[in-house]
């Protein structure tokens, strides 16, 4: 969204001469404009002299408009007549504008000034024909429909009167200010705590590209149009609710449910509390949970689909979908079926989409952010130590006409093999590899696997003795909310000859402190041979490693 500050653009008379002369080829000048009424009054003397506009100017002038209609920028300006906005209307407008002025909002902000003020004026000269039937944007971004006799449903009163800087129109009416989802959800007072969250991340950011340069003063540019771009990085990532330009529906939940789901989730995001921003990680990632998964995007939802299912904006590709072997996150299933996502909602119609309001949250945390977490063991970014181990990691890559094909994640595994002792025969490796776990959750139970490969998968000519199963053991270390690193000693397991197996080394792990977001993982896990000499006939001390899973017991989070 585009927010305006000071004046836009410079037009001058001619340039105002050629668009009104674009508009209907057919019309003369005198049917463009009122030509008695032209003259050299700037937008705001004509509004400010004129009786039957006393309280559209008053509520112009105390919102500080007046200077802007004053200027050498053009605008058309939509003005309702005393007969449609009263005194006490115009009084209570201000009286608004000054009150959140006084708590700090910025212009940018202020819902006067959004929702009436920038609703009744637009950017450059806007000339109506015969032949008009045109949609304009309105200053605060707003879509209004413009014909000959009047725009957004209100009618005109007079037309095409032309001033020095814009066009002036009166109206028997104010036009209907509709707010798109963002805007929505601030004007709810059971929505205020999703709105809060969501316009923490909006920054107002100076553009010179769309600005319009006056001059060099003291060396420095002096613009006559400073341009300022509305950002805001939560709603980058997860939908433009806030475009007019695209449409959206957003699961919103009511205050009630948003500190019922916020008191549940900070449970998940505990960090240590070496961690210097300990706490406002926990509150700012359990407040996001909430909202993963509740934006779709309706291009990616057509009507047919999306009664049958639902795509939330973090829902992978169709192609990823058909890659991937888990439950992909962000797709629920027949929406609005009872207990569906949308079940029990109120629908809120906006300019740009719906809001479904929901006093309960049906939006199951395993589609979001509780999800299985799979470390790749060929990853190298993965792999933190490596000991007693011929380095780098031997990858295996399973070829299309292996019978193990699609049966190995990523169709790939690692052999860690032992480091070669030749120099000290009496010496027997035992190899080890620690891997990375990123994003655990705190207060979470997991199970932990490894999935092992059979050297067939490689090397279907190997001998026997390759074909050996492995014998391993898994030691996990994790920090406690001290910082201080902990040491568990996970189950002792055994693959089995020629098959691909996912062994379970841990179950009803909970760590106390959550990785989740974080950029150096807290969580590690080694795993190393438990092979000894003696045993070299029953088991091979080469490991064959596919993947580790981390799988968490979402039925007994869930009942809680």
């Amino acid at each position: 969204n585009r927010m305006i500050m000071n004046n836009r653009y410079i037009y001058g008379i001619g340039a105002a001469l050629l668009m009104s002369l674009g508009t209907g080829c057919t019309d003369t000048w005198e049917q463009h404009y009122r030509q008695e009424a032209a003259g050299g009054n700037t937008l705001w003397e004509e509004i400010s002299s004129r009786s039957e506009l006393s309280n559209f100017a008053k509520v112009i002038d105390a919102c500080g408009y007046s200077i802007v209609l004053n200027g050498s920028q053009t605008y058309s300006v939509f003005a309702p007549t005393n007969d449609y906005l009263s005194l006490a209307e115009a009084d209570s407008l201000i009286e608004s504008y000054t009150l959140q002025k006084s708590q700090g909002v910025k212009t940018n902000d202020n819902r006067v000034i959004t929702q009436f003020v920038h609703n009744h004026i637009a950017l450059y000269r806007k000339s109506v024909s015969s032949m008009t039937n045109d949609s304009i944007s309105m200053m605060n971004g707003k879509y209004q429909v413009l014909t000959q006799t009047g725009i957004g449903g209100q009618t005109f009163e007079a037309s095409n009167e032309l001033h020095s800087n814009g066009v002036l129109y009166t109206l028997n009416g104010q036009v209907e200010y509709f707010p798109n989802v963002f805007e929505y959800l601030g004007l709810d007072p059971e929505l205020d705590s999703v709105y809060h969250f969501i316009n923490s991340y909006s920054v107002y950011d100076f553009d010179p590209n769309q600005s319009v340069a006056g001059g060099i003063v003291d060396g420095e540019t002096v613009y006559l149009d400073s341009v300022v771009v509305l950002r805001n990085n939560l709603l980058s990532q997860y939908g433009l609710i806030n475009s007019e330009d695209s449409t959206y529906w957003m699961l919103a939940p009511t205050n009630t449910a948003w500190t019922e789901l916020y008191n549940e989730y900070r449970e998940y995001f505990v960090y240590d509390k070496s961690l210097a921003a300990a706490d406002s990680l926990q509150e700012n990632n359990a407040k996001m949970s909430i909202l993963m998964g509740a934006f779709f995007n309706r291009t990616d939802n057509p009507d047919a689909a999306f009664q049958d299912s639902a795509l939330s904006t973090i829902a992978p590709t169709a192609l990823m979908r058909l890659l991937q072997d888990a439950e992909p996150k962000g797709i629920y299933y027949k929406p609005f079926e009872a207990g569906g996502i949308f079940d029990g909602t109120e629908d809120i119609v906006c300019s740009n989409g719906h809001v479904r309001k929901a006093e309960t949250f049906n939006i199951d945390k395993s589609k979001t952010f509780l999800q299985t977490i799979k470390v790749e063991a060929e990853n190298l970014i993965n792999q933190k130590s490596l000991l007693e181990c011929e380095t780098p990691l031997t990858i295996r890559t399973v070829s299309m006409d292996n019978a193990f094909y699609n049966k190995l994640s990523g169709n790939a595994y690692v052999d860690v093999i032992p480091k070669n002792t030749s120099e000290d025969p009496d010496k027997f490796p035992a190899p080890k590899v620690t891997f990375s776990i990123p994003g655990t959750l705190s207060n979470i139970p997991y199970d932990i696997y490894i999935v092992t490969a059979p050297v067939e998968a490689y090397n279907t000519y190997a001998t026997d003795e390759d074909r050996l199963p492995n014998r391993i053991r898994g030691i996990l270390n994790f920090n406690n909310l001290d910082g201080k690193t902990q040491t568990k000693r996970l189950n002792a397991v055994e693959s089995t000859s020629g098959s691909v197996d996912t062994l379970l080394i841990g179950s009803n792990v909970v760590f106390p402190t959550s990785a989740y977001g974080l950029a150096e993982p807290v969580v590690n896990l080694q795993i190393l041979s438990q092979v000894s000499r003696n045993q070299t006939t029953q088991y091979s001390n080469t490991m064959h490693l596919d993947c580790i899973i981390f799988k968490p017991h979402v039925d007994e989070v869930e009942g809680e």
